[in-house]
């Protein structure tokens, strides 16, 4: 039992990963790639555009056709088109076809974005279900500390385009490993809707209410750690005067305090509840940011207090995250794809609006990421005041 729970937490840890190191490997690559394709580096940073569009617009195809067809057809599918897309990068001689190929790539994506989550709840329910996903984000998590750097290695002694080459063999590896080590979890039994009511499903979903609370409960967390994705380097390197390798430290350290946290999820999940255990975290969220934001109005803008206050914070949002993705598909097993799908697009969406406000608003100072990452945490605590009660405790 323990070998089968490790052997599926490290296939569904590598597919979740497969999506993200596909981003993260050719970040350092992007001026290489402007001086080849004699573009500017804001039109190569299109390419990343288009595989996020492609992210979150696709996710609401793959959950009904892996409840329709079962989880692993369209893994293989999403698989086959993300080797594809890796290769057509690789060959790209215009920075317009580079975006195309990396539009591809995020179709097919898409299906190891999804699935897994899907799979985790047809497996398990309840505190398992979090323990799972727990020790998933911990194998997921090796994909931003080995991604750029094998990327910059690879860029420096053989060009940019080796990068997609050894992103198609990463995509071939998770073929195999779909092939040959995840058993298939939606069962022959199970009710099978066609296609066309599957995606009716999602007018049902959108009308419920919890799983919609839930779900922007998640999403308005992941929200507060995007806004801090889309300042943090600027702030911490420009305004702070961080080196670089400095401000990786702070965020592969704020990366370990959510992960970290996550592990011991399903721990109190088990000992007071689900719903208790995120109302609390989300509590600490919510106070720990409108202190940093008192403190930044206040004029003290120190690059440590920012950390501290921000990896108290993310360590908070390792116990919300999971919690919520548990609790907004237990309910919705018989379409736990087509949920997981519309749950990430809501998600992935509200993500990258705050991306777009902190960028838009960035004033040389840390103010405009904290205003983001404080109203992320306030509307994630009022909905979940509104969403939860603290009465389910896991046996």
């Amino acid at each position: 039992m323990k070998s089968a729970f490790l052997r599926n937490a490290l296939v569904l840890g590598m597919l979740s990963a497969i999506g993200p190191f596909a981003i993260d490997m050719y970040l350092p690559a992007f001026p290489a790639i402007a001086r080849d394709l004699q573009a500017y580096v804001s039109a190569v940073q299109m390419s990343l555009m288009s595989f996020f569009v492609a992210v979150a617009v696709c996710q609401i195809v793959y959950g009904p056709l892996s409840d329709r067809f079962g989880r692993k057809p369209p893994i293989y599918f999403g698989l086959s088109l993300f080797i594809l897309g890796g290769i057509g990068c690789s060959f790209a001689q215009s920075v317009e076809a580079l975006i195309a190929f990396r539009f591809l790539q995020g179709v097919g994506s898409c299906a190891t974005m999804v699935i897994p989550r899907a799979i985790i709840r047809d497996l398990h329910t309840g505190h398992e279900a979090a323990r799972l996903m727990a020790t998933t984000m911990l194998v997921f998590s090796v994909s931003p500390i080995l991604a750029p750097l094998a990327g910059s290695t690879l860029t420096e002694f053989f060009g940019w385009r080796v990068i997609f080459w050894a992103i198609a063999v990463i995509g071939l590896g998770g073929l195999a490993v779909v092939f040959f080590l995840l058993p298939e979890t939606r069962q022959e039994s199970d009710d099978r809707k066609g296609v066309a009511q599957a995606f009716a499903t999602y007018k049902t979903l959108l009308k419920d209410r919890h799983f919609l609370g839930l779900t922007f409960i998640g999403g308005f967390s992941q929200a507060s750690f995007f806004s801090y994705l889309a300042g943090s380097s600027v702030i911490f390197i420009e305004h702070f005067g961080l080196s670089p390798s400095a401000y990786s430290l702070v965020f592969a350290s704020n990366a370990i305090a959510f992960i970290g946290s996550a592990q011991f999820n399903s721990v109190f999940m088990r000992r007071f509840g689900a719903e208790r255990v995120v109302r609390t975290a989300i509590a600490g969220v919510a106070g720990l940011t409108s202190l940093l934001f008192i403190l930044t109005v206040a004029g003290i803008d120190n690059a440590y207090v920012l950390w501290g206050l921000l990896f108290l914070s993310f360590g908070c949002l390792g116990y919300v995250i999971p919690s919520t993705a548990v609790l907004a598909l237990e309910e919705h097993g018989s379409i736990a794809g087509t949920a997981s799908a519309l749950m990430g697009t809501l998600q992935l969406s509200t993500g990258a609006v705050m991306i777009v406000l902190v960028s838009a608003f960035y004033n040389g100072t840390s103010l405009s990421m904290v205003c983001a990452i404080l109203a992320c945490g306030l509307i994630a605590f009022t909905l979940s005041r509104r969403t939860l009660k603290p009465k389910r405790i896991y046996p």
